[in-house]
């Protein structure tokens, strides 16, 4: 390992031109991974130029905003893809290879290999939590701005450590990252977890009509019409998505919302058993194992998407 950590840290320093990316529809830990990396190279390197690319997120504009790629230099730059396992999820960049050297740094199963090295470690909690430790193993320099992104990525995407991938690695390491920089915590929590009125409403709306099959799945289709109604935007889903964890008679429970503007239908699946990445990748998707998204085109695609996962929960059962 040591061996890899040197390499990334060496093409980190060889390049004075770096783009990082992230997946689309990005959650904290690619925001907090992808910013974060950010404020560590540049702390590291004062004079390097480095942007954070892809669509900008109000729901989480607490992690920071983002750059615009500068197409003239795509060729002569390193590009560093952080929580992305195919290059379709890339958000902003259709084709990797146009840049000079790739870097993938990922916790997903590996689907796409589109980098020249990588990083893929499939037991993290996150890639906040594998940024940390390459900080922590190379001479690039953690900053306080860059420990608060890392630390609020790491502990989304462990669901404040209740999830299996939380590890003895993990606590030691965000121990070292909350001493060392002397993270105040609550703080950082109300960011993550201060929620306006119009979330808990949603929510409420989402619990009353959810449909439960007999397997054990559940879903709802939210159309446009809704989301108006609740004076939101698509993002609503992927924000109360994570509060039908621990419900006796829920397997696995998808959300699927309508995007008019985008002409696509959002995917928001997570699971308590049946592995549920395996079958968004066969619609373009994917993710964790118990954690995963998709975009759909087409509407008939949704009726499919039910009834395999439907067949999932049977299986499982």
């Amino acid at each position: 390992m040591k061996e890899l950590y040197r390499e990334i840290y060496k093409k980190i320093k060889e390049f004075d031109k770096i783009v990082i990316a992230r997946h689309i529809g990005a959650d904290p830990d690619a925001l907090g991974s992808t910013l974060g990396l950010k404020e560590i190279i540049l702390n590291t390197f004062p004079n390097k130029k480095v942007s954070c690319i892809g669509v900008y997120s109000s729901v989480f504009k607490y992690m920071g905003k983002m750059d615009k790629l500068n197409e003239d230099e795509i060729k002569d730059s390193l590009l560093i893809v952080c929580d992305t396992p195919n290059v379709i999820r890339i958000d902003g960049i259709d084709d990797p290879r146009k840049f000079k050297y790739v870097i993938k740094i990922d916790h997903h199963p590996e689907v796409d290999h589109f980098e020249d090295l990588k990083w893929v470690d499939v037991k993290s909690s996150s890639v906040c939590q594998m940024l940390i430790e390459l900080t922590n193993e190379t001479r690039l320099k953690m900053s306080k701005i860059a420990a608060e992104k890392l630390y609020m990525g790491l502990v989304s995407d462990t669901n404040r450590f209740l999830y299996e991938y939380t590890t003895p690695k993990t606590f030691e390491l965000v121990a070292g990252l909350v001493r060392e920089n002397k993270l105040d915590i609550v703080s950082l929590y109300n960011n993550l977890y201060q929620r306006p009125l119009i979330d808990i409403r949603f929510q409420g709306y989402v619990a009353q009509n959810l449909k439960v099959s007999e397997s054990g799945f559940a879903y709802i289709f939210i159309d446009d019409k809704t989301i108006e109604k609740f004076g939101g935007d698509t993002g609503l889903s992927g924000n109360v998505i994570g509060s039908f964890n621990n419900i006796n008679e829920i397997l696995v429970w998808v959300i699927f919302t309508e995007d008019k503007k985008q002409g696509l239908i959002k995917v928001n699946a997570r699971s308590r058993g049946p592995v549920i990445n395996t079958i968004l990748e066969n619609y373009g998707g994917g993710g964790h194992a118990m954690a995963s998204g998709a975009r759909l085109t087409k509407k008939e695609d949704v009726d499919k998407l039910i009834e395999d996962f439907d067949k999932l929960c049977k299986e499982y059962k």
